[in-house]
């Protein structure tokens, strides 16, 4: 016997424009499916990133698997932006807590007119280390030098950092996919700016992801990286552009508030556009 219809919506990420962004398919409902369907239709649907909501477990308003094409994450960005979007339509609330691999996340959402346009989520404090294999990292990428440490931030995935001498290097970027794809579990961030203002690639093959239009599990540690450096102050907002490059661009805000010993709190915010709905018949 077919399976019951299986709803999903197609939600564009850290962008208010239509088929901009970092596409995001969300199962609505998923408690029929094991681990192994949800990431064979992660597979399918061949974003960067799906969603699988699933009746909460801890005192959120749902709890939320994570999948790229190739596994399973505890946290990512983008995906718990958007996820959040649905929800927040869905049950008409404006502050969804959503259950990860990690903990509760809360995520903020502002209205104009009823309809959300923005979303705000506090993410958990990444553990940072230097980066052991720099060299080999450096030399997949096809650059000479990091002009900040080269360090590892570890929120779920693992995002390393490459600050280069300006955006047009960053745009340049023409990334050796398969050396990357041997430096397990990392997320490549390529970034160049000033102040409040910066342009990032990343690039993560052995997720699936040969490159990521919008990364918001990195946009929040790359904040905190920049203030560690002291390239802004803690606490301020900064703006992230990323994606031109795939013709899908996106805007990110990310904000870490506290100090070089102590990470109080890092934010992470941007918009969404749900569009599309449809159904899964046979999977």
């Amino acid at each position: 016997m077919p399976e019951q219809p299986l709803p999903y919506v197609v939600v564009d990420v850290f962008t208010d424009k239509p088929l901009e962004g970092n596409q995001l398919g969300v199962f609505t409902d998923a408690r029929t499916l094991s681990g192994e369907q949800m990431q064979r239709l992660a597979r399918e649907m061949n974003f960067a990133e799906s969603t699988f909501v699933l009746p909460p477990e801890r005192g959120g308003d749902a709890r939320v698997r994570i999948f790229t094409p190739a596994n399973e994450l505890p946290f990512a960005g983008h995906p718990v932006l958007g996820t959040a979007f649905v929800i927040g339509e869905q049950k008409g609330i404006d502050v969804v807590r959503l259950e990860t691999g990690l903990g509760i996340v809360p995520v903020e959402l502002r209205r104009d007119g009823g309809r959300i346009v923005f979303g705000r989520m506090q993410q958990p404090i990444p553990a940072i280390r230097p980066y052991e294999r720099e060299a080999e990292l450096l030399a997949a990428l096809g650059v000479r030098r990091s002009r900040l440490p080269v360090e590892a931030y570890k929120n779920g995935p693992l995002h390393v950092y490459v600050e280069l001498e300006s955006e047009a290097e960053v745009a340049a970027l023409r990334p050796n996919l398969a050396a990357l794809k041997e430096l397990p579990d990392v997320g490549a961030n390529c970034f160049a700016g000033s102040e409040r203002r910066w342009k990032t690639r990343m690039f993560a093959p052995a997720h699936g992801v040969n490159e990521d239009p919008a990364t918001g599990s990195a946009a929040g540690p790359l904040a905190v990286h920049l203030a560690r450096h002291g390239r802004i102050a803690f606490g301020d907002e900064i703006e992230i552009r990323q994606g031109a490059e795939l013709k899908r661009p996106s805007l990110l805000f990310a904000r870490a508030v506290g100090s070089r010993e102590r990470i109080e709190r890092v934010e992470v915010g941007g918009s969404a556009v749900l569009v599309a709905k449809g159904e899964f018949h046979n999977y």
